[in-house]
This record gives structure tokens, C-alpha cells and sequence, in this order.
């Protein structure tokens, strides 16, 4: 079964609203801790970091927010964030609060495999990574390896990246680690599409946008998500 993944921002409405995503049938919840210049993302999850920053949402309050969401929800949870935030809170201080708050891994989108290899994590490659860069990535993933859709910033799109199918074969010949392909998936179609060829689905800004709907609606429209995925 394809694995699908919901991603939301870090706020005071995010423990019911990863409850939602849940009872909707993601396997799992990124959770975005914000930072002032998210290099990766775009308009939609952009705008919906400032305004998590303007409600106070600092590392601190990220990881209580993640403590709560841990409490009514029982998916891995994996905080997504930059480099710069947890240089500035302490690598070894941010991994072991992570963790202890209910974490079960982490992504940090601006930080190379390479850099920090002590810092367990989620790796991402893009359709620019080099044979030698997929493969160090893969050997230091934990648990999955993201694939990076697009060359470009997060964002709903009309149709699934063309370069989504010649990175998944590249990565499957030097990797058996699983695949979980983002960036740009944004509605059923695309999901389903996807699931022929990679393990797992990551949808983000559409799932941020939904989610200021509320719950219910994020409820429904992460059950179309599911429902694709298992029809595929």
C-alpha cells in the first residue's frame, strides 16, 4: 500500500487538525516548524510560516505543538525545517527534544547529506542530483528517501513533474530503500499517478490550504487522497 503523507504547518490548530489528516488516512504527518526564509517552499506554505511566526511559533513552541499533536495521534510525526533553526537552538539539543516530544525522525531541507551525518534524518534529492549525490542520500536516509519532484519550490501544480519517473529510476537502480515522491503532488490524479511508481506520496501545499477549512475538510480531502492511492 502506497504510504501518504500530510504535511501542516506548526500552530495552535495543528494537533486537531494532524487528528483530521489522520481519521482522513495519512500515515504520517510532517510538521513544519517555521523559519524566516524557507528557501524550498513556496507562496502557499511561505505565507503560512509567517503567519506561524507571527503567533509566536518559535522552536519551543513547535516542539510543545508537536507533543500535543503526539498525544492525539499515534503515525510517525516528523518535524520539517532549515538548518539555520537548529544551528541556532543546538543540533544535538533540537534532535533529543524532537525526539522526546514524539518525533520518530526529521527533515531539514537546506542541510546536505554529508553535512552532519550524526544528525538522524530524512534525506532529499532532486531531479539535479548526480548518480554519486542519490547514493549517498540513500545510504544516509533514515527510513525513506524524499524525491524532490521539481527543480523549484514547493507548490500545487496542474500535472505531475515528467522529471518524477527518470529520478525514481535512477534512485531504484543504486537504492532499496523506499521511495517517497513530493513537491507538486496536489490532488488525487496526481496521487494516484504517482503511487504507480513510488512507495509513498508527500502532499503539502494543498493540504495547508484545505486546512484553513478546518478539520472536516481536511478530513475529506485527505480521504480522497487515500482513496486514490488505494484505487491505484
Amino acid at each position: 500500500m502506497t504510504k501518504l503523507v500530510i504535511y501542516l504547518m506548526a500552530g495552535a490548530e495543528t494537533p486537531e487538525l494532524a487528528e483530521a489528516a489522520v481519521e482522513g488516512g495519512a500515515d504520517l504527518v510532517e510538521l513544519g516548524f517555521p523559519f524566516s526564509d524557507p528557501l524550498a517552499d513556496g507562496p502557499v506554505i511561505r505565507v503560512a510560516a509567517e503567519r506561524a511566526l507571527e503567533n509566536g511559533m518559535r522552536t519551543a513552541a513547535c516542539l510543545n505543538c508537536l507533543a500535543q499533536t503526539r498525544e492525539r495521534v499515534d503515525v510517525p510525526l516528523v518535524p520539517m525545517t532549515y538548518a539555520s533553526l537548529l544551528e541556532a537552538y543546538g543540533y544535538e539539543r533540537f534532535a533529543a527534544e524532537a525526539e522526546a516530544a514524539g518525533a520518530t525522525s526529521l527533515i531539514v531541507a537546506d542541510l546536505p547529506a554529508d553535512e552532519r551525518p550524526d544528525l538522524r534524518r530524512i534525506q532529499l534529492v532532486a531531479p539535479t542530483s548526480t548518480d554519486e549525490r542519490l547514493e549517498l542520500a540513500a545510504d544516509q536516509t533514515d527510513g525513506w528517501l524524499y524525491l524532490v519532484t521539481v527543480t523549484g519550490t514547493t507548490g500545487a501544480r496542474e500535472s505531475l513533474s515528467p522529471n518524477l519517473a527518470g529520478l525514481i529510476s535512477r534512485a531504484r537502480a543504486l537504492t532499496d530503500v523506499p521511495l517517497y515522491a513530493g513537491f507538486g503532488i496536489s490532488t488525487p490524479a496526481h496521487a494516484r499517478a504517482a503511487a504507480a511508481l513510488v512507495d509513498g506520496v508527500v502532499v503539502g501545499s494543498r493540504a495547508v490550504e484545505v486546512a484553513e477549512e478546518g478539520p472536516a475538510a481536511l478530513q475529506e480531502f485527505v480521504a480522497s487522497l487515500r482513496n486514490a492511492l488505494d484505487e491505484a
